[in-house]
């Protein structure tokens, strides 16, 4: 497949303005796993600040975010595997987040189907695990589109489900030309819900999440369930919902039942 070629000044002239709110998953006990390993409030307090020293360095322009805001964006160890829009290597971040929950959903269901399909000796979870879903405010007038017009016309490089060489190559170009956010088509939500990658801190319109959201998911052989209490919601994906994905589409599910 030939690569796009869009140069920086080519994108600074299809700069659209964006605004709303995106959405990450993040495992429940992102901040409560330590508790468990110190007797008191300030000890974790303590071992919390001792391990946040010891990750990369925040970048200083990121620096006034919320942690789970900023976390995407450390640099100063190497990135073992490239994303969609960040090559491998010791590279920038990216914060990746979707327009809706159900997509965020979408996503973290087919990575962690994406871990069992690459482990066929584990065993499902016997019990739903909880994600903490949030939300952060995005306000920019950089954004690129890649879902509209004249952009779209190479959907098929940005939509690749394995080769992210054309989608790289575009983000190199975006951050030449002093973009904030690039949107464009989840190719994990079956339903091809909007998914935003931010480059810039300054995108955020505020520096902390506005809104949380507790969800449980449950991964087996007869697909995957997610649930979420307040506000009362509930997302289904059968075993063929990501079967179009070579990775995932002919893994063994009924593992251990064998």
């Amino acid at each position: 497949m030939s690569l796009p070629i869009w140069t920086p000044a080519a994108l600074s002239s299809e700069f659209r303005r964006l605004a709303g709110p995106c959405w990450r998953l993040v495992e429940a006990q992102h901040r409560v796993s330590t508790l468990k390993l110190t007797d008191t409030l300030a000890e974790q307090a303590l071992l919390e600040e001792l391990i946040e020293d010891a990750k990369p360095a925040i970048p200083p322009e990121c620096r006034q975010l919320d942690f789970l805001l900023a976390t995407p964006f450390r640099y100063g160890a190497l990135y073992p595997h490239g994303s969609r829009f960040r090559r491998a290597g010791r590279t920038l971040g990216v914060y990746y987040a979707a327009e809706t929950p159900r997509t965020a959903v979408a996503e973290m269901a087919f990575y962690r189907l994406l871990f069992f399909a690459e482990s066929p000796s584990t065993p499902w979870p016997r019990d739903a695990a909880e994600y903490t879903a949030f939300s952060a405010e995005i306000a920019t007038a950089r954004a690129l589109d890649l879902t509209g017009e004249p952009l779209s016309a190479d959907a098929a490089v940005w939509t690749d489900r394995t080769d992210y060489q054309g989608c790289q190559a575009f983000a190199d170009a975006v951050r030449a030309a002093d973009g904030d956010v690039i949107r464009y088509r989840s190719v994990r939500d079956p339903e091809g819900g909007a998914n935003l990658a931010v480059l810039m801190c300054r995108a955020f319109a505020r520096p902390a999440p506005v809104e949380r959201q507790t969800w449980r998911i449950r991964l087996s052989a007869s697909g995957v369930q997610a649930l979420c209490e307040f506000p009362r919601q509930a997302v289904e994906f059968p075993p063929d919902a990501f079967a179009a994905d070579p990775r995932i589409a002919g893994f063994n599910r009924r593992r251990g039942e064998d």
